[in-house]
């Protein structure tokens, strides 16, 4: 019963890890990125346009989608190291 109590928060433990790190990334790209370092940005042209904009309209998005894609994958593998798999 015990191991199952430290099994259990070592599992939880390892997912709001991944999702703290999942939520600085987005908040880096979509506020950072988009946001407070597109003077910085705006230099440099991607697709007709200047980075920060495509940061700001773009980027955040695509990154947000491959946040999803990446803890999908990572919560999986998680899973599995815990014997939670499908």
């Amino acid at each position: 019963m015990a191991d199952d109590k430290t099994n259990a928060a070592a599992y939880w433990k390892a997912n709001v890890r991944l999702i703290t790190g999942c939520l600085i990334v987005w908040a880096f790209v979509s506020y950072g990125c988009a946001i407070l370092f597109r003077p910085l940005l705006s230099g440099i042209p991607i697709g007709g346009t200047d980075l920060g904009f495509w940061f700001a309209q773009q980027g955040s998005i695509l990154t947000f989608i491959g946040l999803i894609f990446f803890y999908a994958w990572k919560m999986n593998k998680l899973d599995q190291k815990f014997g939670l798999g499908e």
